[in-house]
């Protein structure tokens, strides 16, 4: 009977090309992945790969059973990650982390009501980038998350829509392009672009570089002082801005072709590994009704 641990190392082999590579990835002697895929073809009577040439190639045999040795071990870790939240009954700790850009008072508030309610939970609020937070929760070191949509889907995490942000592109009053009617994306490209980056170096989607001028700050209110200070032009939450185009120290550009800015989903993502308690059920609604959806 085949294991588990050999559709590891027979996905592993066809994921990373060879058997040094998945060797190397798994920490284990080549040897030993070697005689694993073997020992595996036995037990099932096929031969996954053509070892003729320099590097194993997927025979039609193993084409055929690498998907469904992919939904076995999937099947593996949701039920892996079943158990861990079964055997974590209580909720003395929840870590929430949440995009840098969507704390305010209102959430805050609404988080903050749930202190008398729960005085024996310690709570953990981390401000951090999406790209980030989507990378803690899927590795356990937060249980909840609020993130910008990027239509990835990841095994080990649910997510559910919140609501939505509107971004919006921003200047000094005084930088060049603020005195278009219109501007253009060839113009954008011609000026210092302000950027959103995560600690991991991955950019939002929709705000990434386009310029060959480019600054990188870890926040969206960083990058909203050097707009103001005329370094730059960048791609801000309307909230985030709204204070400084009243008191004119930004200007909205006009994008030619995005004239009214971006609308972009912020989802709720969970980790599997832990189950579902009180306190993070009323973590969830109190995201729900900060973000009014």
């Amino acid at each position: 009977m085949y294991s588990f641990e050999q559709l590891k190392i027979f996905v592993s082999v066809c994921e990373h090309g060879s058997f040094s590579a998945a060797a190397r990835k798994l920490k284990r002697a080549q040897s030993g992945v070697s005689q694993s895929v073997s020992n595996l073809e036995i037990t099932l009577n096929q031969q996954l790969f053509d070892r003729s040439g320099n590097t194993p190639v997927l025979t039609p045999e193993g084409k055929a059973l690498l998907p469904i040795a992919r939904s076995i071990l999937l099947q593996q870790l949701h039920f892996d990650q079943k158990v861990a939240a079964l055997e974590a009954r209580y909720e003395h700790e929840l870590v929430l982390a949440v995009e840098e850009s969507l704390i305010g008072t209102e959430l805050l508030g609404k988080l903050g009501e749930l202190a008398e309610r729960f005085p024996m939970t310690n709570i953990d609020i981390t401000a951090a980038s999406t790209c980030d937070i989507k990378q803690m929760v899927s590795e356990g070191q937060a249980h909840i998350g609020v993130v910008y949509a990027d239509g990835s889907m990841q095994d080990d995490i649910d997510f559910v829509t919140l609501g939505y942000n509107h971004f919006i592109t921003v200047s000094s009053p005084s930088h060049p392009l603020a005195e278009l009617p219109s501007v253009r994306d060839t113009d954008l490209r011609n000026y210092r672009q302000l950027v959103q980056r995560s600690a991991s170096g991955k950019e939002l989607w929709f705000s990434y570089a386009i310029s060959t001028q480019v600054w990188y700050a870890s926040s969206h209110q960083i990058l909203l002082a050097l707009a103001e200070q005329g370094v730059g032009w960048t791609i801000v939450p309307e909230q985030l801005a709204a204070v400084s185009i009243e008191a004119g120290t930004l200007k909205a550009l006009n994008i030619e072709y995005e004239p009214n800015g971006w609308m972009n989903t912020i989802d709720l993502v969970t980790t599997r590994r832990q189950q579902s308690g009180p306190v993070r059920e009323a973590i969830v609604e109190a995201l729900r009704a900060a973000f009014g959806h």
